[in-house]
């Protein structure tokens, strides 16, 4: 767990220095800055001790030096804010793929209710294209406390609720098959 931990840290970097930054200081501007600056030296830093980046943490980091540009260049926090649902639609995109789910699942839950998992994929796909739309609607008010309420509170409550109701929903519908079967 930790290890997943460290490697969403690794991945989100950026975000976090700008959303550690806003808290303290309130100022967008300052915390783009230095979140573009924390991006690139990542990007530069990681190959200098011999660690391999993800895929996330390259999009990542390019979306925050594209996004943070136009965001200091136009004074305009939004684009900036819009990150996170890029995010979400690339991953709900990603998440459209049938059966997704099933490599994630234990060998209980895919032989017994594997209809269940590939249906849970495209709802966790549909999940996050409503967060992404929300956060592009948060985003476009401009209210920078909203924005900082919503993906630190919603965009997470939102996905931890989610695999909650997904575990008890797959919980439930594996006893209940295992038990029709041993009736059987």
């Amino acid at each position: 767990m930790k290890d997943v931990f460290a490697k969403l840290a690794t991945d989100f970097f950026s975000t976090i220095v700008f959303l550690a930054l806003f808290f303290v200081t309130g100022d967008v501007l300052l915390a783009t800055g230095v979140a573009i600056a924390g991006a690139v030296g990542q990007v530069i830093y990681a190959p200098v001790k011999g660690q391999q980046l993800t895929f996330m943490t390259y999009a990542s980091a390019a979306l925050v030096v594209v996004l943070g540009s136009a965001t200091l260049l136009t004074h305009d926090p939004r684009f900036v804010l819009a990150k996170p649902a890029i995010g979400h639609f690339a991953v709900g995109a990603i998440m459209l793929k049938r059966g997704w789910l099933l490599r994630y699942m234990p060998p209980i839950v895919t032989e017994t209710i594997p209809e269940y998992v590939t249906f849970a994929g495209y709802a966790w796909a549909a999940l996050m294209f409503v967060l992404a739309a929300g956060t592009i609607g948060v985003a476009m008010t401009g209210d920078m406390k909203l924005w900082t309420f919503y993906v630190t509170v919603v965009l997470i409550g939102a996905k931890i609720a989610a695999f909650a109701i997904q575990y008890v929903a797959f919980r439930l519908l594996v006893g209940s098959r295992l038990r029709a079967a041993a009736r059987a």
